[in-house]
Parts: C-alpha cells; structure tokens; sequence
C-alpha cells in the first residue's frame, strides 16, 4: 500500500501530477487561532495605551497655553502700567515741575541763525523769576522777527 494518502473523488494520479497534487492542501487547513486572537488583542491593546498617550500629552500641552496665555496676559498689564507711568512722567505739567525742583528756569527769547549764518532775533537772559510757563500769543512784530528763511 502506498503512504500517500488518497483523495476521495479523485483518481490516482501519476507522474508530474502526483507531485503537484502533494503541493496541494489534502485537508481542511485550519490555522491557529490562539496566535491570532493574541495578535489583535495586542494591536487593540497598544491601540489603546497610545491614545491614552497622546490625550495625556495633549491635555499637557492645553496646561501649558493656558500658562503662557496667563503669563501673556500679566505682563501686557504690567507693560500698560508702565506705558501710563512713562505717560505721566513725560507729561508737560511735570516735567515743568521736576525742572523747578532742579532749579532750572525757564529760558529767555531764542534767536536763530540763518544759513547764510546771520543772526535773527535777539537772545534774552533767562530769568530766575519762578512764574509759571505760559506761552503768549506771537505778536505781528515777533513774529516777523522769527520767520526762518529771511
């Protein structure tokens, strides 16, 4: 009797088809399920663990903006309130108040040279009378004195 093992319905086969009917599956060919099922349980698994993952380093990184937009925040009002302390400093009122408290005085009358390097109005002497600044209206006489370009 021959080891090879006999398909039911089909004829003996001889030759170049016998070797290739060996080739052939003879039976119902099961495949393991036990490594398959580990499979997919491990690809849902690790599925898993990487979504918890990246939702904690995100959730992480959501923490983060909200400090730095926090901390954005803090110092544009530190930044306005030192653009308001810049504002005073600078304002007209006391930088007249600082000069007196320096001593400084305000100046007499300007003159101006012109660019042939005449000399257009006439300088005065800065008084040491602490009157208050105030700017009079130019008058017709002072002004033509003034004028650049004569």
């Amino acid at each position: 009797m021959s080891r090879k093992p006999e398909l039911k319905g089909r004829p003996e086969l001889k030759g170049r088809a016998a070797r290739l009917a060996r080739l052939l599956p003879t039976g119902r060919a099961q495949a393991a399920r036990t490594p398959f099922v580990l499979l997919v349980v491990v690809l849902l698994g690790g599925g898993l663990i990487g979504l918890l993952v990246l939702n904690s380093a995100l959730s992480e990184g959501a923490f983060q903006v909200d400090d730095i937009q926090r901390e954005t925040k803090n110092l544009t009002d530190e930044e306005q309130a030192l653009q308001r302390d810049i504002d005073a400093y600078s304002a007209p009122d006391a930088l007249q108040d600082r000069a007196r408290e320096l001593g400084m005085v305000p100046g007499g009358d300007p003159a101006f040279l012109a660019p042939d390097g005449t000399v257009k109005g006439v300088p005065g002497a800065a008084s040491a009378v602490r009157a208050p600044l105030v700017l009079a209206p130019a008058t017709p006489s002072s002004a033509s004195n003034s004028t650049p370009g004569r």
